[in-house]
């Protein structure tokens, strides 16, 4: 089974082994990634364990109405806007589904980019610049239109998949 976070490895040997704890994100996009399958999967304890201190919160409730279903890496870098080897941004696109009521089915994306910072020679997440985004209601998107999630292929053959 391939990993969630759109690496195109299996998941034992991506995600999995970070959230166990057998290894640690040697980059800050292997962090971003992991955290958006720990969002995916439901691990709030693990998002939290990858929060900095300085604004990690005392407790996460997660949404369970969304649904996590694609992570896009725009950009990763850390020139110039980080200020040290020991900053790094990471920019994507995260395509989630919910619904809002009965008969209703609403898709969207996340649009940020995120600030890590080193911790202790761990990368963690601290805060992001979320771009503005508009949901789509599912319901009025037909099987042949581009798809929500941005890849340029029709929505019958990439997340409408994933909506059965």
């Amino acid at each position: 089974m391939l990993c969630a976070c759109g690496s195109g490895h299996s998941a034992a040997s991506c995600c999995q082994r970070l959230h166990s704890g057998e290894l640690s994100a040697s980059t800050a996009e292997q962090l971003m990634r992991s955290r958006f399958v720990a969002y995916a999967s439901g691990d709030a304890d693990y998002i939290l364990r990858t929060w900095h201190s300085s604004e990690r919160p005392e407790s996460l409730q997660l949404d369970k109405n969304i649904h996590w279903i694609k992570l896009q890496i725009i950009a990763q870098a850390n020139v110039p806007a980080a200020t040290s080897v020991d900053e790094d941004w990471v920019e994507f696109k995260a395509s989630y589904l919910h619904q809002p009521s009965a008969g209703q089915v609403m898709a969207g994306q996340m649009h940020e980019r995120s600030r890590f910072l080193r911790e202790a020679g761990e990368w963690r997440y601290v805060d992001g610049v979320q771009y503005p985004t508009q949901d789509i209601n599912l319901n009025k998107l037909g099987r042949n239109d581009l798809c929500f999630c941005g890849s340029g292929k029709k929505f019958k053959k990439c997340c409408a998949q994933l909506c059965t």
